[in-house]
Parts: C-alpha cells; sequence; structure tokens
C-alpha cells in the first residue's frame, strides 16, 4: 500500500502543474488585467492611484504630466496614450510583468513548491496568510454541511431502499427533489425573511460567524453563539445538496440487496439488521464514499460562494470572487493551487477509505 500512496504523490506532481499551467496561460489572455486597471485609475481618479502607487504623489505626477508628450507613442495597455513609456515599464516592473511569460511562470512553480505564494496586489498582506485568515470560515461551511448532509442522506436512503416503492419511499423523494430543485440562495433568501428579521421572526442572526463580544464568552456560550450564526447558512447548503447522496445510497442499496449473498443470508436465517449493516452496508457504501472528496470541495468552494456573500461571510469562496473581479492574479492563481492541492489529496483518502471498509480491494496490485 505504501508504494501506491508513493505513486499517487508523484503523480499529484505533474497534474498540479498542468493545472497551473492551463490556468496560467488563460490568464495571459484575459482583458483588463492590473497593468490596465491602474492606468484606468490614474486617468479618471489620479490623486488617489498615485497616492496608493507611490506614497506621495510627486514621481507619478510627474510621469503623468511628462507623458502628454509621449501621447503619439503607441502602448499595448487600452488607455495608456497620453502616458510616459517609461511609467508603464515601472507598472509593468511593480506587478512583474517586466519579465517574459516563461520566466514568470517557472518563478511561480518553483516559488509554489515551498509554498511562497506571492503577495496580493490590492491588498498589504502574503496570498498564504490571506488564505489562512479567510479558511475557518469556508471549512466551518464546508465541514459542518457535508457532514449534515451524510448523516441526512445516508439513514434517509437505507430507509427508502428498505420501504422502497411505498408511501414513505414516494413522499421523501418528493421532498427530496422539491428541496434539490431549489437552488441554495434561493432557499437562504427563504431562511432570512422567514427567520431572520426579513418578514415575519427574528430568531437567527443575519451575518457573520460570532456575535460582538464572542472572545469574552465562556466556552460554552462560545460554542453556542457559534452553533447559533451557523443554522442558516449550513441550512441553506445542506438543502440542495443531499438529494444526489440520498438517490444514490438508496441505488446503491437496492442493487446490493439483490444479490445472491444477500438471498443467501437470509436463507441462514440471519437478522434482517445483522444482513443489512453486516453485509449489505460495507458494499454499498463504496460508491457512495466515492463521492466524498467531490462533495467536500464543492461545499468548500463553489457551494459556499453565493452564501457567503449573503450572509456576510468572508471565507475563500467570496475571496476568489472578488479576486477575479479585481484581477488579483496572485489571490487567483494562489487559491486555485491551495484548491487543487485539497483536492488531490482527498481522492487519495477516499482510495484509502476504499481498503479500510473493503478489504479485498487492492489498488497497489492493478496495473
Amino acid at each position: 500500500m505504501f508504494a501506491y500512496i508513493l505513486k499517487r504523490c508523484l503523480l499529484m506532481i505533474p497534474t498540479l502543474l498542468g493545472i497551473m499551467l492551463v490556468s496560467f496561460v488563460i490568464i495571459q489572455f484575459v482583458p483588463g488585467g492590473p497593468v490596465e486597471k491602474m492606468i484606468a485609475e490614474l486617468q479618471g481618479h489620479g490623486t488617489s492611484a498615485t497616492a496608493r502607487l507611490s506614497g506621495g504623489g510627486g514621481d507619478m505626477g510627474g510621469a503623468l504630466s511628462g507623458g502628454q508628450s509621449s501621447a503619439r507613442q503607441s502602448s499595448n495597455y487600452k488607455g495608456a496614450q497620453g502616458l510616459d513609456p517609461e511609467f508603464i515599464k515601472e507598472l509593468e516592473a511593480m506587478y512583474g510583468f517586466d519579465k517574459p511569460t516563461h520566466v514568470r511562470f517557472f518563478t511561480m512553480i518553483k516559488n509554489y513548491l515551498t509554498f511562497n505564494l506571492g503577495d496580493s496586489y490590492y491588498r498589504d498582506i502574503g496570498v498564504l496568510e490571506l488564505v489562512l485568515e479567510k479558511m475557518p470560515v469556508s471549512i466551518s461551511l464546508g465541514l459542518w454541511s457535508t457532514l449534515l448532509i451524510y448523516l441526512i442522506s445516508i439513514p434517509l436512503g437505507i430507509r427508502k431502499a428498505v420501504h422502497d416503492g411505498s408511501r414513505f419511499d414516494i413522499w421523501t423523494s418528493v421532498t427530496v427533489f422539491v428541496g434539490y430543485a431549489i437552488p441554495s440562495f434561493m432557499f437562504a433568501i427563504l431562511l432570512i425573511i422567514l427567520f431572520a428579521g426579513g418578514r415575519y421572526w427574528d430568531i437567527f442572526p443575519l451575518r457573520g460567524l460570532t456575535s460582538d463580544g464572542w472572545e469574552d464568552m465562556s466556552m460554552i456560550e462560545a460554542a453556542m453563539d457559534y452553533a447559533w450564526h451557523m443554522v442558516l447558512p449550513t441550512a441553506a447548503m445542506v438543502v440542495s445538496g443531499f438529494a444526489s447522496i440520498t438517490m444514490l445510497t438508496k441505488n446503491s442499496f437496492l442493487d446490493e440487496i439483490g444479490k445472491q449473498y444477500v438471498l443467501t443470508a437470509r436463507a441462514k436465517g440471519l437478522p434482517e439488521n445483522k444482513v443489512l449493516y453486516g453485509h449489505i452496508f460495507r458494499n454499498a457504501m463504496l460508491i457512495v464514499i466515492a463521492g466524498f472528496p467531490a462533495l467536500f470541495i464543492s461545499v468548500f468552494f463553489t457551494g459556499s460562494l453565493l452564501i457567503e456573500v449573503i450572509f456576510s461571510l468572508d471565507g475563500l469562496g467570496l475571496l476568489s470572487y472578488e479576486s477575479i473581479i479585481n484581477r488579483d492574479y496572485p489571490v487567483v492563481l494562489g487559491t486555485l493551487y491551495i484548491f487543487s492541492l485539497m483536492s488531490l489529496v482527498m481522492h487519495l483518502l477516499r482510495d484509502l477509505v476504499y481498503v479500510w471498509i473493503d478489504p479485498r480491494i487492492d489498488f497497489e496490485s492493478r496495473g
């Protein structure tokens, strides 16, 4: 098994390299980069932009006024007409665009090997520090939502399989698919209207993960306050996420129930619970476990984006979205690197859990 784990870890290297290469190339063709954005600010809001760049404004002001004599010189950047070419070069150097593309890519990869993700263009903080600062919020949403989805879906799916075709199965199927059809952000808005003072009851808080003065609360009070804030955003993410796992669990159990080893176990007089949880469960849960990494990453990143916006939760989903809008390329690539690495590690853990549940599976012996 050690050889298989080592092989998978080594395969992560070209996979990550490919992901970062494709992403880096795509970013090169995205219009409106940070240099263009700074030029637009200088042209429209010269004072604030100049202050941000130079701290004093004298040198950049000279570049703007001196650039008028260079108005006829061409530039590769939209809106750069009238600016001194030397000033444009200073902007390129500030953002690292003064080096060839391949040099910038390999420098980035070399830094990423030591988790040096660079610095944000627009925030006075390193990308890794920024990611670690926002990660607890996204981990909270992803962890609790995924845990609740599985805690609801697996027992419900098993019962639906055992009572296949009954009224319980039919009505729960209707409920499951209605929940699946409602987008999580729409359900979040509905929860706010009903339970967060939007129109009816004011039971749960509208924003944030903690109340004011949370640091001064006792451990029990702090835990209760945290759980109180998590109810609505977690509920909004769970309602549209448990349908697929529920139906997957049901269909997997139905497929196993009709197999010969189940009929043999029943013929030997084993109790139904022993047959269900001692024989069927281990085989039926393999396909359910296979979907865990994708579900966790989806909830952790893409699924939490709108929920973080609606409930004012400052997590990684919101950070990634804002960095794309602002063309903050170090943050875009840094968060992508972290998410890709996490996804690969989760898939490896999935295979290890496969072996733990069913020792008959041997990935190492496969070609």
